[in-house]
């Protein structure tokens, strides 16, 4: 794969143009998924005709059954982990089933909880598609966020710039698009959980992959009570990765950038 330099933080918004006719693999890691499923995908399927559902259950229980097959009804495609195993995991079963049955289509990762809209979803997409380069779609952090969110993003958006000298005003957006180039190399990167997701921003930054921005609103259904993110746990399983980065940074700087 050929090295993608650039910088990260490009928030430039570009002149939105949104093909109907473009392919793209629209992968929706879930545990436990609600209705939110089924109707992100029917909403999602009249904005994106073309799109390839790929629905990873990460180890649900029988209750989430009807749901599941309400997903393959509407087209999808559901895999099945047989336990928990953790969303890093199921991103990479994901990735690995986008590479083998969907080659040269880009993939967007989105939650099924109904944080993301169809809106910008679709503007996700169309950026990978015009850029060929990493996407993040980044709240701004407004009043309906939640305090855990704001605080955990501030702290994790200071030791990432500390860290990688790069900025990224959202680490923890489930809301990416990735162009299908990178799907392999999404393979390598290190991480079961919700670590995943920041050990592929660090591997990012030191391979001098370019990440842009894409700024999007995000609904917080009950103070996001839907999560399973565990704020001790998880957050441990973040942080660390983020220290020991900025340590071997110390020895052996990130690759610039241009």
């Amino acid at each position: 794969m050929p090295p993608d330099h650039g910088r990260a933080g490009d928030t430039t918004e570009e002149n939105h143009v949104h093909d109907e006719n473009r392919s793209m693999v629209v992968l929706l890691p879930v545990y436990q998924p609600s209705h939110h499923l089924p109707t992100l995908m029917a909403e999602l399927r009249r904005a994106a005709p073309r799109c390839h559902f790929v629905i990873v259950d990460d180890g649900s229980s029988p209750a989430a059954a009807e749901v599941l097959r309400q997903a393959e009804n509407l087209g999808g495609t559901v895999l099945r982990h047989p336990r928990n195993q953790g969303k890093g995991i199921a991103l990479k079963t994901g990735f690995r089933y986008a590479a083998e049955q969907h080659p040269g289509l880009d993939v967007v990762c989105a939650d099924a909880d109904g944080q993301h809209s169809v809106t910008d979803i679709v503007r996700v997409a169309d950026r990978v598609a015009a850029t060929g380069h990493t996407v993040l779609g980044v709240r701004r952090f407004a009043e309906n966020v939640p305090l855990r969110s704001k605080v955990g993003n501030t702290v994790t958006q200071a030791l990432f710039r500390a860290a990688t000298g790069r900025g990224v005003q959202d680490t923890q957006t489930g809301l990416r698009a990735y162009p299908s180039a990178l799907l392999d190399w999404l393979g390598t990167v290190p991480g079961e959980r919700f670590e995943y997701e920041m050990n592929v921003l660090l591997e990012a930054a030191r391979a001098g992959h370019r990440i842009e921005e894409v700024v999007i609103t995000t609904t917080y259904l009950d103070d996001n009570a839907s999560s399973h993110f565990s704020a001790l746990s998880d957050s441990a399983r973040i942080y660390w990765p983020l220290l020991r980065y900025a340590a071997a940074s110390l020895l052996t700087p990130a690759r610039a950038t241009r």
